[in-house]
């Protein structure tokens, strides 16, 4: 694409029309500018117009098409194609920092993610100048562009907050310190003396305060790994201008908006994340501030009012309260009964209350409140905090803090009792202090694992829980229903099960609900106790039990998810899901009624794939019914295919991508279950199967593989004779795979299913190349992933045309060729296979090699029979040898970078793993040894062992301590006689 006014102008046009609402109008403008991103200037078209456009609408949209067409290509991943041209790269990097400092500031965030996103991948080894450049830009004395410089710098350092140690990360940081840390500091004071001198100018305030504000969370990412030795020496500047900054109060930045969080509240709130760290993290080096910080922090506490817009601030700074408290040597601080007694009134209890912006969440926003409240995302709520405080405290004073707050309880919960129309709060924030003070350890699996033994949990269940629970109206109070709810799912596991048992109907009751917390807190608490287990590891609760309840489960599962704003809902799916887990046959019955409201709800959510959660406990719910159904009578695969494939040929027609990796799942599940043949409907599918837009999408190639390999297990004879002209096409889905290193094994398991299912003669012609492509990848690429499935094959190869065709077929590809492989290949690297399938294949394949290949006893490839005979013994005897070379790095299919659909396991529509040899052979060892027997009786004095007995004689021994099986020894005795005389002298000892 040229750079020119033309190209410039079809592209505003198109960036427009992918603002459009109608989707007629905006997928084929999303499908054109996908079509050409791969074109050299693309990326600079797109920053031309972002930075020369009159209209800002379009600036931003092509500011935000240009973070995401960065964050989808510009990750060069190993054996795939490099979708930005160097001379581009080099033109992005060049402009991108000059164009981001002089962007308005919501272009110039995106940029700065998109220069994030870079440096991640280039810095600082492709862009060494990166962070000079930045750091020049501090002297301009323009905070418009000091705030863009800090806030790429953000972006490009938090990273560090999550990273794993590593010597490239202690390198990074390094530099990043040599270069950075000084200028950072410096700036940090001039910003300090310019807000005293602006104190009373509100508008330079805001800016330097959103400097301040980066600078701090600059220093927390610079900080995080370990304590620099340049800021351990800079430590009074800073800790002494962040108290400071903690302790003032400028009335410009107060803001009259109750819900957002001013620029004094944001700042205040990242200081006390400093705070925090340091007491955590580097407690020796910060102990001469600690003091001065928990007073200022204290007096923050205690003097800050409920609003909203103080919930980081007051959160962050209890937290760092519940980090000190937790450190053995701070313990001091709280030990006065008086100090606790006033934490506890002043701090945890006005922070458990449920305010009235709690109440509006609740009611107005239940998705975003169910996943602060169920999800672990509270980390920012005072709620949160205010547990974690009491838990840091029981840590060291748990009878104390148990009497005080059992007094707070009881006085909530009797002020309740007086008046529960009025004061149901009082029972919520009571129900909450029961529970932070009762939960000592929690799992997402099992719930609370570890309780507070000063607390009666089951008292406190059967007093004050079940009777919200066994209200008829579950409507009424339907937040102390929610509470009373998550009670039982977070203390499944210390409840008893006839409590729990006495639970279950009444949560089923609870589905009805109108709240949409309460009922998906309901839903979620059913699918928990569904999977909970019981001393043999089967549920704990059992599809017998649950028997009386079945129809009502299911027909209130379904009915909840019509409710508002539950359409949707994945933990209703989740619990769908579970619950035919757990019931089995017993749902038999339902599966015709179940089956159309599952097919009906899977084709609304087609239209706008929007729930990955719920879609993919969707396609879970459907294999479950697949399953369960056709495990009793497998004839009715027929039915559920009238159901389904109207559904599926609409989501392929359609193309929805989010869809595919799962349709061709339950795809391959429903035709594994089909007799030994493969319906018309599905042949007529198969040549689509093969197109290459379908294998250029990662996250469909699992899928594509496993319902290919279903087809030619059920119907690979079908496919020779009436789809032979497809073949070539299925040999190029297996070119394709075997040159990535992502995917070479799915090409290999392609393979395997074309040579054991495919008739030999359909094969012939294409042998050969087969084996000079695999001959181009070793030479190429060659990895320990790519040689264990190399030699899976080859065997394989030989088990399916014997020994004598995988010599010839080597030795036709060059002479002696058979003779390098195995020694070169397959004599030091067969150790290497893994899992019981896999080597059971290479043990037989390599019996075959040394018994029934003429070439191996009278030819040059002979000196090779000892070490290959000593290679099989070392497969079954020794361990796996399960090194990697260093400079291996697999690229997971998931880690491929951009928005491509990932690739989802179904659980529930897995498959048995397959033994392409099956009972022909039992025993690989038993095999050996009657091969041998037969070499050598047919060869009388030709078959010269070069190893010595003793190598067999120790084989033998282990093996037969080992299997300690009568039929077994005798096997070895009557056929080894006259081979090894030690060895039946050591068996007949």
């Amino acid at each position: 694409m040229e750079l020119n006014d033309a190209n410039l102008q079809t592209l505003t046009e198109f960036l427009r029309k992918t603002l459009d609402p109608d989707p007629t109008v905006r997928r084929p403008a999303e499908k054109f500018l996908e079509s050409v991103e791969g074109n050299q200037n693309y990326p600079l078209l797109l920053l031309t117009l972002l930075e020369k456009s009159q209209d800002n609408v379009i600036r931003v949209c092509a500011a935000v098409t240009f973070k995401n067409y960065i964050k989808r290509n510009w990750r060069i991943v190993e054996d795939e194609p490099n979708k930005i041209s160097d001379p581009d790269r080099t033109a992005v990097k060049a402009n991108i920092v000059n164009l981001m400092l002089s962007s308005p500031e919501q272009i110039q965030k995106q940029l700065s993610d998109a220069i994030s996103i870079i440096g991640r991948e280039d810095f600082p080894q492709k862009w060494p100048d990166l962070l000079t450049e930045m750091v020049a830009r501090f002297r301009s004395g323009d905070f418009h562009i000091i705030n863009g410089v800090l806030r790429t710098a953000h972006s490009l350092f938090k990273r560090y907050r999550h990273e794993f140690k590593s010597n490239e990360l202690w390198s990074e940081i390094k530099l990043v310190l040599d270069t950075f840390a000084l200028p950072l500091t410096e700036l940090f004071k001039a910003t300090i003396e310019l807000c005293q001198t602006h104190a009373t100018d509100v508008n330079a305030l805001k800016v330097l305060f959103s400097s301040l504000t980066l600078i701090a969370k600059l220093f927390y990412s610079l900080n995080f790994q370990d304590l620099p030795e340049f800021f351990e020496d800079n430590m009074e500047t800073w800790m002494t201008n962040f108290h400071g900054l903690l302790t003032l109060d400028n009335k410009l930045l107060q803001t009259d908006d109750e819900e957002e969080a001013g620029l004094l509240e944001l700042l205040k709130s990242q200081i006390c994340d400093n705070a925090a760290l340091y007491a955590q993290k580097y407690d020796e080096e910060f102990q001469p501030y600690l003091p001065r910080f928990v007073t200022a922090i204290w007096n923050l506490l205690v003097s800050t009012g409920q609003e909203v817009k103080y919930d980081l601030l007051v959160s962050n700074a209890i937290q760092f309260l519940a980090s000190v408290c937790e450190r053995p040597h701070y313990k001091h601080l709280f030990e006065d009964q008086n100090t606790l007694t006033s934490i506890c009134e002043k701090v945890i209890v006005p922070n458990m209350e449920f305010r009235s912006a709690d109440e509006e969440a609740f009611e107005d926003n239940s998705e975003e409140y169910i996943r602060r409240d169920l999800e672990g995302s509270d980390i920012d709520t005072r709620r949160r905090a205010a547990c974690d405080l009491v838990r840091g405290l029981c840590k060291f004073f748990e009878g104390p803090v148990t009497a005080i707050f059992s007094g707070y309880v009881n006085s909530m919960l009797s002020e309740y009792a007086k008046n529960p129309r009025e004061n149901w709060k009082h029972k919520d924030a009571a129900i909450y202090l029961v529970t932070s003070l009762a939960s000592k350890a929690q799992t997402q699996k099992h719930g609370i694992t570890q309780a507070n033994e000063l607390v009666n949990l089951t008292e406190f269940f059967v007093n004050h829980i079940l009777p919200d629970l066994k209200s008829p109206n579950v409507n009424e109070f339907p937040v102390l229903k929610a509470d009373a709810i998550k009670y039982v799912m977070i203390f499944r596991s210390q409840l008893p099960k006839e409590q729990l048992l006495q639970a279950v109907p009444l949560l089923i009751t609870h589905l009805q609900a109108e709240s949409t917390v309460e009922h998906t807190y309901a839903a979620h608490a059913l699918e928990r106790l569904f999977t909970m287990r019981g001393p043999n590891n089967a549920t704990l609760i059992t599809a017998a039990e649950m028997a009386p309840f079945t129809e009502q489960l299911l027909n209130n599962l379904f009915k909840a998810l019509a409710f508002p704003g539950s359409a949707e809902n994945e933990y209703i799916m989740k619990a769908i899901m579970r619950s035919f887990s757990l019931l089995q046959e017993s749902i038999v019955p339902y599966i015709p009624t179940l089956i159309g409201q599952l097919t009906h709800k899977l084709l609304q959510v087609s239209k706008n794939p929007s729930k990955p959660h719920f879609n993919h406990y969707l396609f879970e719910s459907l294999c479950l019914s697949v399953r369960i159904t056709c495990k009793a009578n497998p004839t009715t695969v027929s039915s559920f295919e009238e159901a389904l494939f109207p559904v599926f040929t609409e989501i392929l027609q359609n193309d929805v991508q989010e869809f595919l990796p799962y349709v061709f799942q339950v795809m391959s599940l429903l035709l594994e279950i089909h007799s030994n043949s493969i319906p018309a409907s599905y042949m007529a599918l198969f040549p689509h199967l093969l197109q290459p837009v379908l294998w250029e999408r990662t996250g469909n190639i699992p899928p594509l593989v496993r319902l290919l390999q279903a087809y030619l297990e059920k119907g690979g004879e079908t496919i020779a004779r009436s789809a032979a002209d497809k073949i070539p096409g299925l040999l190029g889905v297996f070119q394709k795979l075997i040159a990535s290193k992502a995917n070479d094994h799915q090409g290999f398991y392609l393979l395997n299913s074309i040579i054991e299912h495919m008739p030999p003669e359909s094969l012939t012609q294409y042998r050969k190349q087969i084996f000079i492509l695999l001959f181009q990848r070793l030479q190429s690429s060659k990895t320990t992933k790519f040689i264990k499935s190399f030699l899976v094959f080859v065997n394989l190869y030989c088990v399916k045309y014997g020994a004598i065709a995988l010599q010839e077929i080597f030795d036709s590809i060059q002479p002696k060729m058979f003779g390098m492989v195995l020694e070169k290949i397959v004599i030091p690297e067969v150790q290497k296979v893994s899992g019981p399938v896999e080597k059971k294949i290479c043990a037989v394949g390599i019996t075959k090699v040394l018994t029934e290949c003429p070439a191996m006893m009278d030819t040059e490839y002979t000196k090779l029979w000892t070490p290959l005979l000593q290679a099989l013994i070392g497969l079954f005897e020794l361990p796996e040898d399960d090194s990697i070379p260093d400079d291996e790095h697999f690229i997971d299919i998931e880690d491929t970078p951009g928005y491509q659909t990932a690739f989802s396991q179904l659980a529930f529509a897995g498959k048995k793993e397959h033994d392409p040899i099956g009972d022909a052979v039992g025993n690989p060892k038993i095999l050996l040894a009657q091969s041998l027997h037969k070499l050598s009786t047919a060869c009388p004095g030709r078959v010269r062992f070069h190893m010595q007995a003793i190598l067999f004689f120790f084989w033998f021994e282990s093996m037969c301590l080992d299997f300690k099986n009568c039929h077994f020894r005798n096997h070895i005795n009557k056929h080894c006689t006259f081979f090894f005389p030690p060895l039946c002298r050591f068996l007949q000892c």
